[in-house]
């Protein structure tokens, strides 16, 4: 790679913002926080609002929708439509 030509990677630590997971990985973000992870150094830190241990589709929380009744709860609020 040429040099001053690419952005710096470096680990950086990200944490969940609802769940307080944190994971360590490598980035080219910049953060003014830090972490002290569990190896003892010093790391950017990053809050996230969602991260795969949040997010409905990775935690199986994901809410699937009932289309079977909505036409009949619709019929029953409004009324059946009319043939012409």
């Amino acid at each position: 790679m040429k040099k001053q030509m690419h952005p710096d990677y470096h680990p950086v630590v990200f944490q969940d913002a609802s769940t307080g997971k944190s994971f360590l990985t490598r980035s080219t973000v910049t953060s003014d926080r830090t972490v002290e992870w569990e190896d003892g150094s010093i790391y950017p830190l990053l809050v996230v609002d969602v991260t795969s241990d949040s997010h409905p589709f990775w935690t199986g929380a994901q809410r699937v929708m009932d289309t079977a009744g909505r036409v009949e709860k619709f019929e029953r609020r409004y009324g059946k439509r009319k043939a012409l």
